[in-house]
């Protein structure tokens, strides 16, 4: 029972750590592509879909996680623990989301010369949004 409880819990903190990561990135993108007058590559419905899908494919991945023995080695969480975002957490998050932030913008302000589409073209926003997914 401790190692499926421990289980879950490192689940979650996973699934915070990913789903932050999505969605920080994403809310990059579309404000400084947008205050920079370049449109916004992701429509509210792509960004709602791209929501719809991590969230499953992330739940269904993190949830089927069993446990290993190396689980039992860590010291006890407390039963009124929160879960925390410790600065590991917040370095993997900045530093995946810098990442994605970075690689879409230069498709969004440079892919159209380097893949050979027309800037802010229907084509050249299915790229940023492929990227992304």
């Amino acid at each position: 029972a401790v190692k499926w409880g421990r289980c879950v819990y490192d689940n979650i903190r996973k699934f915070l750590q990913f789903q932050l990561t999505v969605n920080v990135s994403a809310l990059l993108v579309v404000l400084i592509s947008a205050l920079s007058q370049k449109g916004t590559p992701l429509t509210p419905v792509q960004l709602l879909w791209v929501n719809l899908i991590m969230d499953t494919m992330a739940a269904l991945a993190l949830g089927t996680e069993k446990p290993t023995d190396e689980l039992l080695t860590y010291q006890p969480y407390g039963t009124n623990a929160k879960i925390p975002i410790d600065s590991t957490m917040w370095l993997k998050i900045l530093g995946q989301g810098v990442w994605q932030v970075a690689v879409l913008l230069t498709i969004v302000f440079a892919g159209s010369e380097f893949l050979g589409v027309e800037d802010e073209s229907r084509e050249h926003y299915t790229l940023v949004f492929n990227a992304f997914g």
